[in-house]
């Protein structure tokens, strides 16, 4: 697996974040849905990643800078033929290292209280994600989970 700077222009990138999109909004309300798409994944504080086994896309994540000291995980999915095989950990520990590269000392996350996004709350808290109240532009909504962690 090789992870690497992502590229928003590629039609199998683009297919995956469109099933994100569609699966996670599917399984939220309509204004508790933060996925960003992929014009606000081209945004300058963004930092997009994919994952790739030669020419198969394994998954992608984004890293937004919020402050100086602060980032949120954004837009994480792994397609579902690859999952339960390390990717999402592979794909959030990129990150999480490049957050430590850009100096940031706290990432944070938005992600659904539906069954739909318990894994992903799974994945979070197994490497040191703990819920917290509302971040950045973020209110309370019980369709949300809130979590944060410290980097080093």
């Amino acid at each position: 697996m090789l992870i690497v700077p992502g590229d928003l222009d590629d039609p199998r990138v683009r297919a995956l974040l469109a099933h994100h999109l569609t699966t996670a909004r599917a399984a939220t309300a309509p204004e508790s849905a933060h996925a960003l798409d992929v014009e606000a994944l081209k945004a300058p504080d963004v930092t997009f990643c994919a994952a790739w086994d030669g020419d198969a896309l394994l998954a992608v994540g984004a890293l937004k800078r919020l402050a100086a000291d602060h980032g949120e995980i954004k837009s994480m999915h792994t397609a579902a033929t690859h999952r339960r095989r390390g990717v999402a950990r592979a794909m959030l520990l990129h990150l999480l290292d490049a957050a430590r590269a850009m100096g940031l000392s706290r990432v944070s996350l938005e992600t659904g209280s539906a069954d739909y996004f318990a894994p992903a709350r799974a994945l979070y808290r197994r490497h040191g994600f703990a819920e917290c109240p509302p971040f950045a532009d973020y209110v309370d909504d019980p369709n949300s989970v809130f979590m944060t962690r410290v980097i080093r």
